[in-house]
């Protein structure tokens, strides 16, 4: 394989915040040269390998294909919290050349990151290798370490949200049901309904209305064409919207 001085890598994700936060992994590294992309957007440049971050993801990640037919992307690995058999799976099929787990350190992705350039299909669940389940297969319990900080960023933590309560919300502005929701985080229904209770008293809203107009003003909706929306919501300055 050609030698190279640094590995150039896109940062794949269709929100601001995300992508700055999973630059800040790579700073310092001479290892590697990091391309941040615009949110939502793709690399045009000839990269070695992309960096694909699930959150708020459709579940059947169509841009991951999409990145993965790209002819100057050598390399797609998947980067999520969802370290279930069936997510990684999906996310395979989809057309990504790896996982990697969030619940590894910065210095484990990118060692995975090597190895993928390298040419290993790199599958890196964390948690011992095997993901932490309870009555339902895939279901995180441990909710203290799926919300804890972690390298990088998501929308909505700057008003108090965790990493899967955002997570959840974006999906909610997306127009998922509570049992989509649950499907795409390998979650039980209730714990959506836990984390859906527990966000909308952070964000001030009764409703699944509010919230989506909530999620538009304050960086956790999809960045897509405008909506409908009704005019003047403020962002979140402490007081109810």
């Amino acid at each position: 394989m050609e030698e190279v001085s640094s590995v150039t890598v896109a940062l794949v994700n269709d929100y601001e915040v995300v992508v700055r936060g999973l630059a800040q992994m790579f700073s310092g590294d001479d290892r590697f040269r990091v391309i941040e992309l615009e949110a939502g957007g793709l690399p045009e440049a000839p990269v070695h390998v992309a960096l694909y971050d699930t959150f708020g993801t459709s579940p059947h990640h169509e841009r991951l294909t999409q990145l993965s037919e790209l002819p100057h992307v050598g390399r797609v690995v998947a980067y999520s919290w969802d370290a279930d058999p069936n997510h990684v799976n999906r996310v395979l099929d989809a057309g990504a050349d790896g996982f990697v787990s969030k619940t590894l350190g910065a210095e484990e992705l990118l060692d995975a990151l090597l190895r993928a350039h390298a040419g290993e299909r790199v599958v890196e669940v964390g948690s011992g290798g095997q993901p932490r389940t309870a009555a339902s297969p895939g279901e995180v319990t441990d909710e203290v370490s799926a919300d804890e900080p972690r390298p990088g960023d998501w929308p909505g933590r700057a008003f108090g949200l965790t990493y899967r309560e955002a997570e959840v919300v974006a999906l909610v502005s997306d127009a998922l049901t509570n049992a989509e929701i649950a499907d795409r985080l390998f979650l039980s229904i209730n714990s959506v309904k836990s984390h859906i209770r527990s966000a909308y008293r952070k964000m001030e809203v009764e409703r699944r209305s509010q919230a989506v107009r909530w999620a538009h003003a304050n960086g956790l909706a999809r960045p897509v064409a405008p909506t409908d929306l009704e005019p003047s919501v403020p962002a979140m300055n402490g007081n109810s919207a």
